[in-house]
C-alpha cells in the first residue's frame, strides 16, 4: 500500500463520515435554532424545552435516514474490501 492509497482511504472515510453525519447534524441545528427563536420570542427559559424536542426529532430523522446511511457505509466497506482483495 502506497501513501496515495492511504490518503485515498482516509479521504473516502472522511467524506463518508460527513455524508452520514451531515444530515443529522443539520436537522439538529435547524431544530435548535427554531427552539431558540421560540424561547427568545416567548421569554420562556426552560432547559428541558431544548433537549426533549431535539432528541425526538434527531431520533426520527435517524429512523428516516437509516437506509441512506446504510447504503453509504455499505458502499464504503465494499470499496475498502475491494482494495484489500487487490493488494499484492
Amino acid at each position: 500500500m502506497t501513501e496515495e492509497d492511504a490518503l485515498s482511504i482516509a479521504r473516502e472515510s472522511i467524506l463518508t463520515l460527513l455524508a452520514m453525519a451531515g444530515p443529522i447534524m443539520g436537522v439538529a441545528l435547524v431544530i435548535g435554532l427554531i427552539i431558540a427563536l421560540f424561547q427568545a420570542l416567548t421569554q420562556l427559559q426552560e432547559m428541558t424545552l431544548v433537549f426533549v424536542p431535539k432528541i425526538a426529532v434527531v431520533f426520527a430523522s435517524l429512523l428516516l435516514l437509516l437506509p441512506f446511511m446504510l447504503a453509504q457505509i455499505s458502499t464504503f466497506f465494499e470499496s475498502i474490501a475491494d482494495k484489500i482483495i487487490g493488494l499484492p
